[in-house]
């Protein structure tokens, strides 16, 4: 096995990331030093940092043997890269160091725990040849924020610490977590007997050492089929249990076809460590989102960041070094039952050149001077300016010039919100609309657009909901309009977003 791979990818990625301008890249969503990027790994604050790594290919932006990249914050928008900090160079994960998170021991190492492959991927689940599929085992690194050195005693879990009918081949995304009592435990995605995904509990008294504890959620079919990326955590009194569902069927306006996003918010019993969901919903309602992971910060905030990307479609473009970004870090909090999401305050930090607008009645279209950009914060708060008659249809366009734009669309008297970027510029096929089900009254719709370069998120109704896409249009595409089918009454703020 090659010893020198992790150096190789360092050398490589700092003189391809030194390549690449800021103005090429997210101002302040994560993206990678130089080739692609998918899920976030290691969530974590150590040593006065927020870190977060990722699945990583640096030599191509296309998704190929996986290492881990590294990025470090203060305020998590402005993003420092260091090393890239694992590599796929021993012979226990040569096919590749998948998904994972982190946390600080007591001693002050900051441990990493990840899926290792056990050879070359040459094959994936379902193939004829399984053959050829490599079993997923569990693996840790210690280090001190920048190196890190792969545990002696590697691999910490591997097929014979799967309960009966657990299968080795989809075994992965190991999510550990201290408790209260000091000691650690650990849920990891697996499929069993029925095809479908379920969540397996370890516990350890040193982070190292592992033994299996119990099945701690079967999904029996019921949201998807494998399970990927979980994460369980305690937020406002109630257990809050994140996935992301692979291959899901529609239920109304709440899940969408395929690979999505999951929250079942429920209650947790400490001394059996039994976890009974009470509510599902889906994490966001837009296009591109998955493999969420949240941390806890010193704060006391819970704060989620996941890749902003569709796995069942790619809108890479091949002009472009680098593939993959994260969302914006979110705050979450519990109401009314269900999860709600923000900006991180920090956010707010970059705003500048505020532009208000209050009361603008008007049918049909409607643009607003200085209410232009594509790194902005955009506040619109929409209301039916007759509830016995309100208007018909409401659209919001951005990045839009004479020939492109994407847009937001509401009816009120459906109550359906849809995102809409097939006129984006976009090349592909692929999936470029979603719709969801608004949840308050039509009487007064609120929406918080963040546009950055290559993205846009909306926080709808102070974000009870949230829809996420990728945009690729030209980035001197920075007009907005507004339109309305009937008559509405509009009130806007606008900031730009300076990095």
């Amino acid at each position: 096995m090659e010893t020198d791979r992790l150096l190789n990818a360092r050398e490589f990625e700092k003189q391809a990331g030194d390549r690449i301008g800021p103005e090429e890249k997210p101002a302040f969503h994560l993206s990678p030093r130089c080739g692609w990027l998918n899920d976030p790994n290691g969530f974590s604050f150590y040593n006065g940092k927020y870190h977060l790594f990722y699945q990583y290919y640096p030599y191509d932006s296309r998704w190929n043997s996986m290492h881990w990249g590294h990025a470090v914050s203060e305020d998590l928008l402005h993003w420092e890269y260091l090393p890239c900090a694992l590599a796929p160079d021993q012979e226990y994960d040569k096919g590749g160091v998948f998904s994972g998170s982190a946390l600080t021991l007591p001693d002050g190492r900051h441990l990493l725990i990840y899926t290792g492959l056990d050879r070359e991927l040459t094959g994936m689940p379902g193939a004829e040849d399984m053959d050829a599929v490599p079993n997923q085992i569990q693996c840790v690194a210690l280090g001190d924020g920048t190196e890190y050195e792969k545990y002696e005693g590697n691999p910490v879990l591997t097929a014979r610490d799967l309960p009966t009918g657990g299968d080795p081949v989809d075994f992965r995304d190991p999510r550990i977590w201290r408790t209260e009592e000091g000691d650690y435990r650990m849920l990891c995605a697996n499929r069993n007997e029925d095809g479908t995904g379920q969540l397996l509990l370890y516990k350890s008294e040193d982070g190292l050492s592992w033994q299996f504890v119990k099945v701690f959620y079967k999904n029996h079919g019921r949201y998807g089929l494998m399970w990927e990326c979980p994460d369980f955590f305690l937020l406002d009194g109630r257990g809050v249990l994140l996935v992301s569902p692979m291959d899901m069927l529609p239920e109304g306006f709440e899940f969408h076809n395929g690979n999505g996003n999951l929250c079942l918010i429920g209650s947790f019993d400490r001394q059996t460590e039994t976890f009974t969901p009470e509510s599902a919903q889906a994490v966001d309602s837009g296009i591109d989102f998955y493999a969420s992971q949240t941390m806890l910060a010193p704060d006391g905030r819970r704060i989620m960041v996941a890749w902003m990307q569709n796995p069942d479609c790619s809108t890479y473009r091949g002009a472009l070094p680098w593939y993959g970004q994260m969302t914006i870090p979110r705050e979450l909090e519990i109401r009314d039952g269900r999860l709600w999401q923000r900006p991180v305050r920090e956010l707010e930090s970059l705003r500048s050149g505020h532009i208000s607008v209050r009361g603008i009645t008007f049918s049909g279209e409607c643009a607003l001077a200085g209410v232009s950009g594509r790194r902005i914060d955009l506040e619109v708060t929409i209301r039916v300016t007759d509830p016995l008659n309100p208007y018909h249809k409401f659209i919001l366009r951005f990045a839009r010039n004479d020939r492109y734009y994407t847009q937001l669309s509401f009816r009120p008297r459906e109550n359906v919100l849809k995102l809409d970027r097939k006129f984006s510029g976009t090349r592909r096929a692929v999936i470029n609309q979603r719709r969801c089900l608004v949840r308050r009254p039509m009487t007064e719709l609120k929406l918080r657009v963040i546009l950055d370069r290559y993205s846009v998120e909306v926080f709808i109704n102070d974000g009870e909901q949230v829809m996420t896409a990728l945009l690729y249009t030209d980035q001197d595409a920075e007009g907005i309009m507004f339109y309305a089918d009937g008559e509405a009454c509009i009130d806007v703020d606008k900031y730009d977003l300076i990095g």
